[in-house]
């Protein structure tokens, strides 16, 4: 019999003492610190040097780490959306949980087989909402000055709710159809991230991160010559694809000596259960079956447009701590999600595995212990809510993420959620304890389980052997129903569920479609 370690935490409200201890630090320096935010996209733990990568290149973000706090278990809650950046940014810049987010983003419904959707899963309709705010409206509402340069993909116009908005980018730059045509053959070069002509980051002239130092520096060049506080948003769309840096970056990283990952499968079991197919736009970055030669291309590439972005957020701090404003200032780094890249088959983040759901989270600032460790479960859309906090406002009644001060300044050391919630369209479904992961794909009366603590690599699906599991997996499904509900999520899951454990076979696949499917 297999006994489960799951938290039983509710969310901690700080002792009036603590609090008031902790904002007296804030206070000593300014009335309002100032915030800055470095949102980098698609971007998984596994490409920076500090959380143990130690073939990656970056110098600035793991120095940037060591002066502060680091989040070892941050997550992206999951999608409403095959765009799966649009649904984080979503959540992000209202502060409601996915399902809640969908309803303000207006993206509340879902058709199997419609333009841009999985090719399987079940309906279901959620009634659209009008957010009370965004993010940075909060921030004007507590006095600061707002600022906004790079990735949006956020439904209202970044500069009617930003004080300055500049380089407002889509959510990818457009691809030269070379690459979606890649054969990936060895020896043979159809498509390079150096080559200026390929348009991509390159359009313009000067690669996106490059202009996004750029403006960033000019703002913290304006703002040292202001007493009133600022908040910035900077979003790369760094080291999203097409993943294009100078040839510099890319000669960092010879083939020679790139590894595929070790969960790397020609093709995932599921994918089509999944909704990430053979035809999303992300999944055809790669062939089918994946070959090793192809995922080496794509990490080569992967691995430069971090590095180079890296340089790019390195000019950033440079700036920040030369304007004087450094010490009354908070910076937070993070990702809207991560990427596969070749784990376990997928080269997008359309799925419940850590190189997709998990994130690199980490922040400086007053009063914060430089080199500190945080192994406590969060959220990345947290950041939100703890800029609202350092703000001084009260945390307004949409935004339901919580503040990752209590973490960061030791106050403690459990984390608001007893578990992390996960999700894409009605196709997948995750609970993850401190242990144990489980993942649900609905349309195939499909049940996987990990225990993440001994495997990290999710390589060993333990529900194969579910008679030895039958509690352990029970116990998760009702921990998983009641988070559902906390969520409002739209989809039961249980006769799926039941069918598993019943061992009803999975469920016949549609017929496959070999078009492509562009989302951007």
């Amino acid at each position: 019999m297999h006994t489960i370690e799951i938290m039983t935490i509710k969310p901690i409200a700080l002792s009036a003492f603590c609090l008031l201890a902790f904002l007296s630090i804030v206070s000593a320096h300014a009335e309002k610190p100032n915030i800055v935010f470095i949102f980098a996209d698609d971007q998984a733990p596994n490409t920076i040097g500090v959380y143990g990568a130690s073939h990656m290149k970056t110098p600035n973000l793991d120095r940037f780490a060591e002066e502060g706090v680091l989040f070892n278990r941050a997550y992206n809650p999951g999608s409403f959306a095959a765009a799966v950046c649009v649904a984080s940014r979503a959540m992000l810049n209202t502060g409601a949980f996915v399902w809640n987010a969908a309803a303000f983003y207006g993206a509340g419904t879902f058709k199997p087989g419609g333009k841009n959707a999985p090719m399987v899963g079940e309906s279901y309709a959620i009634k659209k909402k009008k957010p009370q705010a965004y993010w940075s409206q909060y921030m004007k509402r507590a006095g600061y000055e707002t600022y906004f340069t790079g990735k949006w993909h956020v439904r209202a116009k970044a500069d009617q709710v930003f004080d300055h908005a500049v380089h407002v980018r889509a959510g990818m730059p457009a691809q030269n159809k070379k690459r979606y045509k890649r054969k990936f053959i060895e020896g043979e070069s159809d498509w390079s991230p150096y080559d200026k002509k390929m348009g991509g980051f390159w359009r313009g002239g000067k690669h996106w991160s490059e202009v996004l130092a750029d403006d960033s520096i000019t703002f913290i060049e304006q703002a040292k010559e202001s007493d009133k506080p600022f908040f910035m948003y900077l979003a790369f769309n760094a080291p999203h694809d097409p993943r294009q840096a100078p040839k510099e970056y890319v000669d960092m990283y010879p083939l020679e000596g790139i590894k595929v990952p070790k969960n790397f499968l020609p093709e995932y079991p599921y994918n089509e259960y999944a909704g990430a197919g053979r035809t999303l736009r992300d999944e055809t970055l790669a062939p089918f079956p994946r070959t090793e030669y192809a995922v080496k291309k794509n990490l080569q590439e992967y691995y430069a447009a971090v590095s180079y972005m890296d340089t790019q957020i390195g000019r950033i701090l440079d700036a920040l701590k030369a304007s004087g404003k450094a010490d009354n200032t908070y910076v937070f780094f993070t990702a809207d999600h991560g990427l596969a890249v070749g784990d376990h088959g997928f080269i997008g983040k359309q799925n419940m595995y850590d190189h997709s759901v998990r994130v690199p989270l980490m922040m400086t600032g007053p009063g914060l212990e430089a080199g500190k460790i945080v192994n406590a479960p969060v959220y990345l859309q947290d950041v939100m809510a703890t800029s609202i906090e350092l703000s001084g406002l009260y945390k307004p009644a949409q935004v339901e993420f919580n503040s990752l001060l209590p973490l960061a300044t030791g106050i403690t050391e459990q984390s608001s959620y007893s578990s992390i919630y996960g999700c894409y369209y009605s196709n997948q479904r995750m609970i993850l304890t401190d242990k144990y992961k489980m993942i649900i794909y609905p349309a195939a009366n499909i049940v996987r389980l990990y225990n993440v603590k001994k495997d990290p690599l999710e390589m060993n699906d333990l529900a194969e052997h579910k008679q030895q599991y039958v509690e352990l997996l029970s116990t998760l499904f009702v921990r998983f129903k009641n988070l559902q509900r906390e969520m409002n999520d739209p989809l039961d899951v249980t006769e799926a569920f039941n069918n598993f454990m019943s061992d009803v076979p999975p469920r016949p696949l549609p017929n496959r479609r070999e078009t492509r499917n562009p989302i951007h």
